[in-house]
């Protein structure tokens, strides 16, 4: 088991080390559509890779319309595991939309061990995510 400060401390660790090994600017929150955000996520029992929608419900709904309807092409030529889930709920309960890969691997952000397989999973999924998204921007947006 490990403490509060320890927990912080590896999670830093691991997050220093990935941008370390993998240096890219990745878009995350700077997809320039309101309430859209790329996301990591990496804790004591999984990792994934997500675009989550938020904000208000009108453009969620609209974004969400225009993802369902490339749903298809993400699938077909980016990321075939993907899952789409247009109700969505965090751990504080809050509601998203979310389109997300998870890696199937059981792995922990406290097992070394298990973070280079997921540094790895981030950057080869994540490129794929954005690629589709940079091509498909205008119609995500309009």
């Amino acid at each position: 088991m490990f403490s509060k400060e320890e927990s912080r401390q590896l999670r830093q660790e691991f997050w220093t080390s990935f941008g370390k090994s993998f240096p890219r600017k990745w878009l995350l929150y700077d997809t320039k559509i309101k309430g859209v955000a790329f996301k990591f996520h990496f804790d004591t029992k999984s990792a994934l890779i997500a675009l989550d929608l938020e904000g208000d419900l009108e453009n969620r709904i609209n974004c969400w319309e225009k993802l369902m309807a490339l749903k298809n092409i993400l699938q077909t030529e980016y990321l075939p595991e993907v899952i789409y889930k247009e109700e969505y709920y965090l751990e504080n309960g809050k509601e998203i939309s979310r389109i997300y890969l998870p890696l199937e691997q059981k792995v922990s952000i406290h097992n070394k061990n298990s973070w280079r397989e997921v540094m790895e999973f981030f950057n080869k999924k994540m490129i794929l995510f954005e690629v589709f998204f940079e091509e498909y921007r205008d119609i995500i947006k309009s």
